[in-house]
Protein backbone atom coordinates (compact mmCIF):
# COMPACT_ATOMS: atom_id res chain seq x y z
CA UNK A 1 0.00 0.00 0.00
CA UNK A 2 1.55 3.69 0.87
CA UNK A 3 1.15 6.61 2.74
CA UNK A 4 -2.58 8.90 3.06
CA UNK A 5 -1.95 12.64 4.00
CA UNK A 6 -4.91 12.88 6.05
CA UNK A 7 -6.11 16.89 6.73
CA UNK A 8 -7.27 15.71 10.29
CA UNK A 9 -9.94 17.67 11.49
CA UNK A 10 -10.72 19.53 14.83
CA UNK A 11 -12.48 17.49 17.89
CA UNK A 12 -11.26 14.16 16.97
CA UNK A 13 -8.06 12.38 18.47
CA UNK A 14 -5.57 10.82 15.98
CA UNK A 15 -6.44 7.25 17.10
CA UNK A 16 -9.95 8.09 16.22
CA UNK A 17 -9.15 9.66 12.83
CA UNK A 18 -6.92 6.72 12.03
CA UNK A 19 -9.65 4.08 12.77
CA UNK A 20 -12.22 5.31 10.81
CA UNK A 21 -9.74 5.53 8.16
CA UNK A 22 -9.07 1.76 8.87
CA UNK A 23 -12.80 1.06 8.59
CA UNK A 24 -12.79 2.96 5.09
CA UNK A 25 -9.80 0.80 3.50
CA UNK A 26 -11.22 -2.39 4.58
CA UNK A 27 -9.98 -3.18 7.88
CA UNK A 28 -6.49 -3.19 6.85
CA UNK A 29 -3.56 -2.37 8.94
CA UNK A 30 -2.36 0.74 9.26
CA UNK A 31 -0.71 3.46 11.54
CA UNK A 32 -0.47 7.17 12.25
CA UNK A 33 3.35 8.77 12.49
CA UNK A 34 2.62 11.25 15.24
CA UNK A 35 -0.20 12.37 17.06
CA UNK A 36 -2.39 15.52 16.94
CA UNK A 37 -4.15 17.01 20.07
CA UNK A 38 -8.11 16.60 19.31
CA UNK A 39 -8.18 20.49 19.21
CA UNK A 40 -5.32 20.55 16.49
CA UNK A 41 -6.00 19.83 12.52
CA UNK A 42 -4.08 19.19 10.03
CA UNK A 43 -1.54 17.29 8.52
CA UNK A 44 -1.64 13.39 9.66
CA UNK A 45 0.50 10.91 7.83
CA UNK A 46 -1.23 7.71 7.55
CA UNK A 47 0.50 4.55 6.79
CA UNK A 48 -1.61 1.83 5.45
CA UNK A 49 -0.32 -2.30 4.56
CA UNK A 50 3.00 -2.86 4.76
CA UNK A 51 3.46 0.74 4.51
CA UNK A 52 3.57 0.37 8.63
CA UNK A 53 6.62 -1.33 8.74
CA UNK A 54 8.30 2.31 8.14
CA UNK A 55 6.40 3.81 10.22
CA UNK A 56 8.80 4.37 12.90
CA UNK A 57 11.27 6.45 10.35
CA UNK A 58 8.77 8.76 9.86
CA UNK A 59 8.06 9.93 13.48
CA UNK A 60 11.77 11.81 13.47
CA UNK A 61 10.70 14.12 10.77
CA UNK A 62 10.80 17.67 11.37
CA UNK A 63 7.24 18.81 11.61
CA UNK A 64 5.73 22.28 10.69
CA UNK A 65 2.74 24.24 12.91
CA UNK A 66 0.35 27.36 12.20
CA UNK A 67 -0.48 28.11 15.68
CA UNK A 68 -2.72 31.38 17.44
CA UNK A 69 -1.14 32.87 20.89
CA UNK A 70 -3.89 34.35 23.19
CA UNK A 71 -2.12 36.73 25.20
CA UNK A 72 -2.84 37.26 29.17
CA UNK A 73 -4.39 34.68 30.20
CA UNK A 74 -3.06 30.92 30.79
CA UNK A 75 -4.93 27.54 30.95
CA UNK A 76 -4.23 24.20 32.65
CA UNK A 77 -4.26 22.40 29.55
CA UNK A 78 -1.88 25.39 27.68
CA UNK A 79 -4.82 25.72 24.78
CA UNK A 80 -8.66 26.61 24.65
CA UNK A 81 -9.69 23.40 25.98
CA UNK A 82 -9.13 23.87 29.72
CA UNK A 83 -9.96 25.95 32.29
CA UNK A 84 -8.42 29.42 32.61
CA UNK A 85 -6.16 29.70 35.94
CA UNK A 86 -4.36 32.88 35.33
CA UNK A 87 -4.79 36.66 33.90
CA UNK A 88 -2.04 38.97 33.46
CA UNK A 89 -2.07 42.30 31.70
CA UNK A 90 -0.24 42.89 27.89
CA UNK A 91 2.11 45.09 27.51
CA UNK A 92 2.21 47.14 24.38
CA UNK A 93 3.90 44.91 21.51
CA UNK A 94 5.48 45.85 18.45
CA UNK A 95 6.32 43.26 14.93
CA UNK A 96 9.65 44.39 15.23
CA UNK A 97 9.82 43.56 19.16
CA UNK A 98 7.83 40.67 19.21
CA UNK A 99 10.16 39.20 15.60
CA UNK A 100 13.38 39.92 17.13
CA UNK A 101 12.20 38.18 20.57
CA UNK A 102 11.33 35.27 18.49
CA UNK A 103 15.16 34.99 17.40
CA UNK A 104 16.12 33.96 20.84
CA UNK A 105 14.35 30.65 20.62
CA UNK A 106 16.11 29.16 17.64
CA UNK A 107 18.31 26.23 17.51
CA UNK A 108 18.81 23.49 20.21
CA UNK A 109 16.91 23.90 23.52
CA UNK A 110 15.07 21.99 26.66
CA UNK A 111 11.44 21.82 26.41
CA UNK A 112 9.87 20.31 29.93
CA UNK A 113 6.42 18.43 29.11
CA UNK A 114 3.44 19.33 29.95
CA UNK A 115 1.21 17.63 32.84
CA UNK A 116 -1.44 17.55 29.79
CA UNK A 117 0.10 15.15 27.61
CA UNK A 118 0.33 11.42 26.55
CA UNK A 119 3.40 10.83 28.67
CA UNK A 120 3.55 8.25 30.61
CA UNK A 121 4.38 7.46 34.27
CA UNK A 122 4.36 4.24 35.57
CA UNK A 123 2.36 3.16 33.29
CA UNK A 124 -0.10 5.99 33.28
CA UNK A 125 -0.69 9.03 30.91
CA UNK A 126 0.27 12.11 32.96
CA UNK A 127 -2.82 13.57 31.46
CA UNK A 128 -4.95 10.99 33.75
CA UNK A 129 -2.61 12.50 36.83
CA UNK A 130 -3.33 16.14 35.65
CA UNK A 131 -7.24 15.45 35.82
CA UNK A 132 -6.98 14.02 39.41
CA UNK A 133 -4.72 17.15 40.46
CA UNK A 134 -1.50 16.09 40.28
CA UNK A 135 1.16 17.03 39.58
CA UNK A 136 4.86 15.02 39.05
CA UNK A 137 8.28 15.90 38.08
CA UNK A 138 9.41 15.76 34.51
CA UNK A 139 12.54 15.03 32.56
CA UNK A 140 13.25 18.12 30.05
CA UNK A 141 13.72 16.74 26.39
CA UNK A 142 15.85 18.10 23.79
CA UNK A 143 14.60 19.57 20.74
CA UNK A 144 15.09 22.17 17.84
CA UNK A 145 13.41 25.17 16.32
CA UNK A 146 14.65 25.12 13.11
CA UNK A 147 12.39 28.51 12.11
CA UNK A 148 9.77 30.89 14.13
CA UNK A 149 8.19 33.31 12.04
CA UNK A 150 5.25 35.85 13.16
CA UNK A 151 2.84 35.86 10.75
CA UNK A 152 0.16 38.42 12.48
CA UNK A 153 -0.10 40.37 15.36
CA UNK A 154 -2.93 41.81 16.52
CA UNK A 155 -3.54 43.62 19.68
CA UNK A 156 -3.50 40.42 22.40
CA UNK A 157 -3.25 38.10 19.63
CA UNK A 158 -0.50 36.75 17.67
CA UNK A 159 -0.19 34.28 14.51
CA UNK A 160 3.15 32.16 14.31
CA UNK A 161 4.65 29.48 12.25
CA UNK A 162 7.38 27.18 13.31
CA UNK A 163 9.43 24.55 12.08
CA UNK A 164 10.43 22.31 14.80
CA UNK A 165 12.27 18.68 15.73
CA UNK A 166 9.90 15.66 16.89
CA UNK A 167 8.81 15.89 20.53
CA UNK A 168 8.47 19.98 20.45
CA UNK A 169 5.03 20.73 22.50
CA UNK A 170 3.71 23.46 20.88
CA UNK A 171 1.65 24.70 23.58
CA UNK A 172 4.74 25.06 25.78
CA UNK A 173 6.32 27.21 23.30
CA UNK A 174 3.37 28.87 23.34
CA UNK A 175 3.21 29.55 27.34
CA UNK A 176 6.82 30.33 26.99
CA UNK A 177 6.57 32.92 24.13
CA UNK A 178 3.70 34.30 26.14
CA UNK A 179 6.13 34.82 29.32
CA UNK A 180 9.08 35.84 27.61
CA UNK A 181 6.79 38.36 25.91
CA UNK A 182 6.11 39.53 29.64
CA UNK A 183 2.54 37.96 30.11
CA UNK A 184 0.97 34.81 30.27
CA UNK A 185 -1.01 32.96 27.72
CA UNK A 186 -2.40 30.14 26.10
CA UNK A 187 -2.93 28.92 22.37
CA UNK A 188 -6.48 29.39 20.54
CA UNK A 189 -5.82 27.37 17.22
CA UNK A 190 -2.98 24.81 15.83
CA UNK A 191 -2.87 23.78 12.82
CA UNK A 192 -0.28 21.39 11.31
CA UNK A 193 0.92 22.55 7.95
CA UNK A 194 2.78 19.27 7.04
CA UNK A 195 5.42 16.71 7.95
CA UNK A 196 8.49 16.69 5.93
CA UNK A 197 9.13 15.81 3.24
CA UNK A 198 5.82 16.10 2.79
CA UNK A 199 5.47 20.29 2.49
CA UNK A 200 3.13 21.71 -0.44
CA UNK A 201 1.71 17.84 -0.81
CA UNK A 202 -2.36 17.56 -1.25
CA UNK A 203 -4.09 16.42 1.91
CA UNK A 204 -7.50 14.73 1.74
CA UNK A 205 -10.22 14.90 4.68
CA UNK A 206 -12.02 12.33 5.95
CA UNK A 207 -15.61 13.58 4.34
CA UNK A 208 -13.39 13.49 0.80
CA UNK A 209 -13.05 9.86 1.55
CA UNK A 210 -16.36 9.09 2.77
CA UNK A 211 -18.08 10.87 0.03
CA UNK A 212 -16.00 9.32 -3.07
CA UNK A 213 -16.83 5.81 -1.39
CA UNK A 214 -13.89 4.14 -3.27
CA UNK A 215 -11.75 1.15 -2.55
CA UNK A 216 -8.36 1.71 -1.38
CA UNK A 217 -7.01 1.18 -4.85
CA UNK A 218 -8.14 4.62 -6.07
CA UNK A 219 -7.02 6.66 -2.90
CA UNK A 220 -4.63 9.59 -3.59
CA UNK A 221 -2.03 7.27 -1.82
CA UNK A 222 1.68 7.93 -1.77
CA UNK A 223 4.95 5.21 -1.98
CA UNK A 224 6.39 4.38 1.17
CA UNK A 225 10.01 5.44 0.50
CA UNK A 226 8.59 9.25 -0.68
CA UNK A 227 8.70 9.46 3.37
CA UNK A 228 12.48 8.28 3.64
CA UNK A 229 14.03 10.38 0.95
CA UNK A 230 16.08 11.74 3.42
CA UNK A 231 18.06 8.03 3.88
CA UNK A 232 20.72 7.12 0.93
CA UNK A 233 19.53 4.51 -1.65
CA UNK A 234 21.47 1.38 -2.27
CA UNK A 235 20.76 -0.36 -5.25
CA UNK A 236 21.42 -4.56 -4.52
CA UNK A 237 22.34 -7.17 -6.92
CA UNK A 238 20.73 -10.57 -7.01
CA UNK A 239 22.73 -12.51 -4.88
CA UNK A 240 22.88 -9.74 -2.57
CA UNK A 241 19.01 -9.33 -2.36
CA UNK A 242 19.16 -13.15 -2.14
CA UNK A 243 21.64 -13.08 0.83
CA UNK A 244 19.53 -10.44 2.55
CA UNK A 245 16.30 -12.14 1.88
CA UNK A 246 18.06 -15.32 3.61
CA UNK A 247 18.84 -13.31 7.14
CA UNK A 248 22.74 -13.09 5.68
CA UNK A 249 24.53 -10.13 5.90
CA UNK A 250 26.24 -8.62 2.61
CA UNK A 251 29.58 -7.40 2.76
CA UNK A 252 31.41 -4.35 1.02
CA UNK A 253 28.86 -2.05 1.12
CA UNK A 254 30.76 1.03 0.13
CA UNK A 255 31.67 -0.31 -3.26
CA UNK A 256 27.56 -0.39 -3.93
CA UNK A 257 26.50 2.80 -2.79
CA UNK A 258 25.34 5.59 -4.83
CA UNK A 259 26.31 9.18 -4.19
CA UNK A 260 24.15 10.60 -1.79
CA UNK A 261 26.04 8.25 0.95
CA UNK A 262 29.26 10.10 2.80
CA UNK A 263 29.60 6.95 5.68
CA UNK A 264 29.09 3.21 5.26
CA UNK A 265 27.25 3.12 8.83
CA UNK A 266 23.32 4.23 8.68
CA UNK A 267 20.19 3.69 7.11
CA UNK A 268 19.75 2.67 3.16
CA UNK A 269 16.52 2.78 1.25
CA UNK A 270 17.15 -0.51 -0.82
CA UNK A 271 16.14 -1.06 -4.22
CA UNK A 272 16.53 -3.65 -7.12
CA UNK A 273 18.07 -2.53 -10.46
CA UNK A 274 14.60 -1.40 -12.03
CA UNK A 275 13.80 1.00 -8.88
CA UNK A 276 11.43 -1.44 -7.19
CA UNK A 277 11.05 -0.27 -3.49
CA UNK A 278 12.04 -2.80 -1.34
CA UNK A 279 12.86 -2.60 2.40
CA UNK A 280 15.63 -0.94 5.07
CA UNK A 281 19.25 -2.26 5.63
CA UNK A 282 21.54 -1.01 8.04
CA UNK A 283 24.70 -0.51 8.06
CA UNK A 284 27.66 -0.32 10.20
CA UNK A 285 30.97 1.19 9.95
CA UNK A 286 32.72 -1.84 8.44
CA UNK A 287 30.31 -1.35 5.47
CA UNK A 288 28.22 -4.83 6.48
CA UNK A 289 24.37 -4.17 5.62
CA UNK A 290 21.73 -6.06 7.20
CA UNK A 291 17.76 -6.15 6.76
CA UNK A 292 15.71 -3.64 9.06
CA UNK A 293 12.40 -3.87 7.21
CA UNK A 294 11.82 -5.59 4.13
CA UNK A 295 8.29 -6.21 2.04
CA UNK A 296 6.74 -9.30 2.47
CA UNK A 297 6.55 -9.64 -1.31
CA UNK A 298 10.43 -9.39 -2.01
CA UNK A 299 11.41 -13.03 -1.80
CA UNK A 300 13.51 -13.91 -4.86
CA UNK A 301 16.24 -12.18 -6.25
CA UNK A 302 15.41 -9.99 -9.22
CA UNK A 303 17.33 -7.92 -11.92
CA UNK A 304 21.11 -7.38 -11.88
CA UNK A 305 22.11 -3.98 -10.57
CA UNK A 306 24.93 -2.04 -9.27
CA UNK A 307 27.37 -4.86 -7.81
CA UNK A 308 29.73 -4.81 -4.82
Amino acid sequence: MGVLLLDKPLGLSSNAALQRVRRLAGGIKAGHTGSLDPLASGMLPICLGEATKFAGEMLALRKCYRFGLQLGERSETGDAEGAIVERCAVPPLTGPSVAALLERFHGAQQQIPPMYSALKRDGEPLYRLARRGLTVERAPRSLVIDSLELLTLQDDRLELRVLCSKGTYVRVLAEDLARALGTCGRLYSLRREYVEPFAGERMVSLAQLEAANEPIESWPLLPADRALMHLPALRLTPPALSALVHGQAVHGVAAGVTSEATSGAGLWRLYDAGERFLGLGESDAAHTLRVRRLFSSVRQPLAAGLRW
